[in-house]
C-alpha cells in the first residue's frame, strides 16, 4: 500500500512538472557579458535583447558589464566560466577579426575557444567632427588636421578595434597622419569629443547619432559602402573622395562543449527578438542594421572578416603588446 502511495505522489509530481515547465527555467539566469561600459553600442543593443530574450527563454536574463582591454577582460571571464550556456558575452567583432593579428599573447582562440551562436546587428563607423573641429565638410576638417598636425587626433572606444583601424585606414588614404585616442568605450570617447578635448571621433554611429541630431557634433561620413538609413543625408567616404569602407558586427558567443539544443535554443530568441519591430526601429535608429545568423553563418563570417583585415593591421605599422 505504502508503495502505491508513493508511486501515485511520484507520478503526480511529474506530471505537475510537465505541465509547468517555465517554473524550473525561471530559477535559471543567463548572463551576457559586455567588454564595454553602459551606454555604448554593445550595451545598448544587448539590452535591447535581454528584454525579449527572458519573456521567450522563460527566464532570467542579465547585462553584465565588464569594460576593459577592448573586451578582452570579459572574454577571459568567459572562459573561466562554466560551458552550460549560463554566461555568454556579446561581442563587437574587433575581438573576434582583429586581435588576433595584434597580440601574440591573446590568451584565447577565437575560432577554437568560443561557440557561436547568433549575429546580433552589423554595422558600419561614423566619422564625427566635435567643436575642437573647425567647421566644414570632411575635407575641410581633414585640411586643417594636416595644418595643426599637434590637434590631428581622433578618438575611438579603444586600441585594436576595428574603428581604430578604420581610423588608420582614414588617415592612410587622406594623407592626413593622424594620432589614435584610446578610450574604454564608445561613450566616454563622445563625451571629450563634445567637451573638444579631441576634435575627431571614429566609431559606432550610435555614439553619436543623438548629439548629432541635436547639434552638438557633426557626422560628417559613415564608413559603409551606403549610406546609412538613419543618416540619409549623410555621406558615404567613397562620396566624399576617400575610398575606404569598413563594417563590423556584433555576435553572441558562448563556450565550447554548450549542449547542441541550448544553443539553438538561444539563437531562436535572439532570432525572434530580432524580427520585432520595435526592436527593429531602435537599432535602425542607432544607425545599425538588425541582421540575424545563426551559429554556422556566423562562424563564416568571423572567417571571412578575419582574413579581409590581416592585411591593412599588418601594414598598418602598429605595435601591439604581446
Amino acid at each position: 500500500m505504502k508503495r502505491r502511495q508513493f508511486a501515485a505522489q511520484a507520478a503526480a509530481v511529474i506530471a505537475a512538472t510537465a505541465l509547468a515547465p517555465s517554473a524550473f527555467a525561471q530559477e535559471r539566469t543567463t548572463r551576457i557579458l559586455i567588454g564595454f561600459p553602459p551606454g555604448g553600442s554593445a550595451d545598448v543593443v544587448a539590452r535591447l535583447l535581454a528584454d525579449k530574450m527572458r519573456v521567450s527563454l522563460g527566464q532570467n536574463v542579465i547585462i553584465d558589464n565588464k569594460p576593459g582591454a577592448a573586451g578582452r577582460l570579459a572574454l577571459a571571464e568567459l572562459k573561466r566560466s562554466p560551458p552550460d550556456g549560463s554566461v555568454l558575452i556579446f561581442s563587437p567583432s574587433g575581438a573576434m577579426v582583429i586581435h588576433p593579428w595584434l597580440y601574440s599573447n591573446l590568451g584565447y582562440d577565437p575560432a577554437k575557444d568560443f561557440t557561436p551562436i547568433a549575429l546580433g546587428s552589423t554595422f558600419d563607423f561614423a566619422v564625427t567632427a566635435g567643436p575642437g573641429a573647425p567647421p566644414g565638410d570632411l575635407k575641410a576638417v581633414l585640411a586643417w588636421m594636416k595644418a595643426n598636425p599637434a590637434k590631428a587626433n581622433y578618438a575611438t572606444s579603444g586600441a585594436g578595434t576595428v574603428p581604430h583601424f578604420a581610423g588608420q585606414l582614414l588617415a592612410q588614404a587622406s594623407g592626413v597622419p593622424m594620432t589614435h585616442v584610446a578610450y574604454r568605450g564608445g561613450a566616454p570617447a563622445a563625451q571629450d569629443l563634445i567637451g573638444g578635448q579631441v576634435p575627431l571621433m571614429v566609431d559606432t554611429a550610435s555614439e553619436t547619432i543623438e548629439h548629432h541630431r541635436a547639434g552638438k557634433v557633426r557626422i560628417l561620413a559613415v564608413t559603409g559602402e551606403q549610406r546609412s538609413r538613419a543618416l540619409p543625408d549623410v555621406p558615404t567616404l567613397k562620396e566624399a573622395g576617400i575610398g575606404v569602407t569598413a563594417d563590423a558586427f556584433f555576435g553572441l558567443y558562448g563556450l565550447p562543449g554548450m549542449s547542441p539544443e541550448v544553443v539553438a535554443r538561444i539563437d531562436k530568441a535572439v532570432a525572434d527578438a530580432l524580427r520585432m519591430p520595435d526592436v527593429q526601429d531602435r537599432i535602425y535608429a542607432l544607425g545599425l542594421v538588425p541582421a540575424h545568423a545563426g551559429p554556422a553563418e556566423l562562424a563564416a563570417i568571423q572567417a571571412a572578416h578575419l582574413k579581409r583585415w590581416e592585411m591593412p593591421i599588418k601594414n598598418s605599422g602598429f605595435k601591439a603588446e604581446s
